[in-house]
C-alpha cells in the first residue's frame, strides 16, 4: 500500500521505517527542519534499535501535505501532545495538574482535513497521538465532522522509546478505536501485512482510556515494587529480588514478570506524563480517590529516600552529609538508549542540588560525547541507569557504589551497596 505520515519525529519516523520495511511505499510531511535534516542526511540524533540501519537504505521522502494526501491510501498522524517540562518527571511535582497540550495535533488535523476536502478522495486517517478520554470527540471531531472524506480512526501504540520499531511490529494487541466500518476494514487489511497480533476493536473513548491506563498500570507495578525494595533494604535477611522472583512465578493473578524488579522510578515520554494527566482527569471528574497522584508521589518520595541514602552513606564514612563527591552514572531513562525524557536519575540529581549538594555530577556513555574525566579520588557512585557498561566501569579506589539494580559485582577496594538486599552488606 501507499502509506503517509503527518509527522516524522521520534515516534513517526521509526514507525514509518517499520512500515516501509514490510514493503510499503511511505511518504511523509513534517515542517521541522531538524526532521528534514535527519531524513536527508540519514543520521538519527537519537538511539532506536533497528532504526538507523533501516534509515540507511530508506526511500522515504518528505513531501508537501498536498502530495502526501494525494499519494496515500492510509495516513498516520503521530503528532506530539506534549506536557510542560515541569510534568516530565525530572523535577518535583507541581501541585497543579494539567491535561496534555493538543495545540499541535489540532493544527495538524485542521491542515490535513482541509487538504483531504480539497482533493475530495476518501482517506483513512489513523491518529496515534496520546490523548485523554473524550479528547477526540471534544477537540478533533468538530474540526472534521463536516468532511465526509476524512475517515478517522484512533490507534495508539503500546511502544517504548528506544524500541519503537520492534514494539510496533510485534505488539501485544492492536488497539483500534473507530466508528467507521470502512476505515476499520481497510486498516485491518493493512495491519495484516505487518504482523498477526490480535485486533481489539472498541469505541474511540475506550481506546483513549485503554492507552493511558496501560501506561499507568506499568507505573503502578514500578511504584509498588520500589516500595518493596525500600522495605527489603531495611528488613534483615531480605532480598527484593528473591521476593519479586516468587511474585513473577505467580503469573495467573499477577499477570507477568515485566516491570517487577526493584530499581529507579519509571521514566520516558509516556509514563510520568500520563500519570499526571490522569491525575488531572481524576480531579476534573471528582473521583473519590486520585490513584494516579499516589503513583507519582511514591516515585518522588522514593527518589527523596535515595537522596537520603546517599547522604547517610556520606555521613557514615565522612562525618558530614556532603563529604563525598557524588557521581550519578546514567542519565537516560532506561538502559542502552540516549533518551533522557522523564529520567528518574535526573530527578535525583535535581533533588540533591535542591538540598544544597554542590559536588554532584552525572555521566552517561550513551548521552555524553565528552570523555569520562572526573577527579581521581574516592567518591560515591550512584547507578542511575542500568547500563551494562557500568559493570566494567573503572571506579576510583576507596569509593562507594550504590546500586539500586543489584547487578554490580563486588569490586576490590570499593564498597558496593545493593539496595533492597539486606543480605549483601
Amino acid at each position: 500500500m501507499n502509506i503517509g505520515f503527518i509527522g516524522l519525529g521520534k515516534l513517526g519516523l521509526p514507525c514509518a521505517l517499520a512500515v516501509e520495511s514490510r514493503g510499503h511505499k511511505v511518504v511523509g510531511y513534517d515542517p521541522s527542519e531538524q526532521v528534514k535534516d535527519i531524513v536527508d542526511t540519514k543520521k538519527l540524533q537519537y538511539q532506536e534499535i533497528w532504526a538507523q540501519e533501516h534509515l540507511d537504505k530508506s526511500k522515504i521522502e518528505i513531501k508537501s501535505m498536498e502530495d502526501v494526501v494525494g499519494e496515500s491510501e492510509i495516513i498516520f498522524v503521530p503528532i506530539q501532545t506534549p506536557h510542560d517540562p515541569l510534568y516530565e518527571g525530572t523535577t518535583r511535582l507541581p501541585d497543579e495538574r494539567v491535561d496534555f497540550d493538543y495545540t499541535y495535533l489540532k493544527k495538524g488535523i485542521k491542515d490535513l482535513s482541509e487538504e483531504i476536502w480539497h482533493q475530495q478522495s476518501k482517506k483513512v486517517v489513523i491518529v496515534i497521538s496520546t490523548v485523554l478520554p473524550g479528547t477526540i470527540r471534544r477537540e478533533i471531531k468538530p474540526i472534521i465532522d463536516t468532511n465526509p472524506y476524512f475517515k478517522l480512526c484512533y490507534n495508539p501504540f503500546f511502544i517504548a522509546m528506544g524500541t519503537t520499531m520492534r514494539d510496533f511490529l510485534s505488539p501485544e494487541i492492536v488497539l483500534f478505536g473507530v466508528d467507521d466500518n470502512w476505515a476499520s476494514k481497510k486498516a485491518k487489511k493493512f495491519y495484516r501485512t505487518l504482523h498477526h497480533s490480535p485486533f481489539y476493536d472498541t469505541t474511540i473513548e475506550n481506546a483513549e482510556l485503554i492507552k493511558v491506563v496501560y501506561n499507568t498500570f506499568i507505573s503502578t507495578k514500578i511504584a509498588f515494587v520500589n516500595t518493596l525494595m525500600e522495605a527489603c533494604h531495611k528488613l534483615p535477611n531480605t532480598n527484593v529480588d528473591d521476593v519479586t522472583n516468587a511474585l513473577k512465578m505467580c503469573d495467573d493473578r499477577i499477570i507477568s514478570d515485566k516491570y517487577l524488579s526493584g530499581g529507579m522510578g519509571d521514566g520516558g515520554g509516556c509514563h510520568p506524563r500520563d500519570n499526571i494527566a490522569l491525575s488531572w482527569l481524576s480531579r476534573e471528574l471528582d473521583l473519590s480517590h486520585d490513584w494516579f497522584d499516589n503513583i507519582m508521589k511514591q516515585r518522588e518520595k522514593q527518589t527523596d529516600w535515595l537522596a537520603n541514602l546517599i547522604e547517610e552513606t556520606s555521613f557514615k564514612y565522612k562525618g558530614c552529609y556532603d563529604g563525598y563527591p557524588i557521581l550519578i552514572l546514567g542519565k537516560s531513562f532506561k538502559p542502552e538508549t540516549n533518551i533522557t525524557t522523564g529520567s528518574p536519575s535526573i530527578l535525583l540529581k535535581n533533588i540533591l542540588e535542591e538540598r544544597g549538594h554542590k559536588q554532584v555530577s552525572m555521566w552517561d556513555p550513551y548521552t555524553d560525547d565528552s570523555e569520562n574525566k572526573f577527579q581521581q579520588e574516592p567518591m560515591i557512585y550512584f547507578i542511575g541507569t542500568k547500563h551494562p557498561d557500568f559493570i566494567s566501569y573503572e571506579y576510583n579506589q576507596g569509593s562507594i557504589i550504590i546500586d539500586p539494580w543489584r547487578y554490580i559485582p563486588d569490586i576490590d577496594n570499593c564498597e558496593v551497596i545493593s539496595i533492597g538486599n539486606s543480605l549483601h552488606g
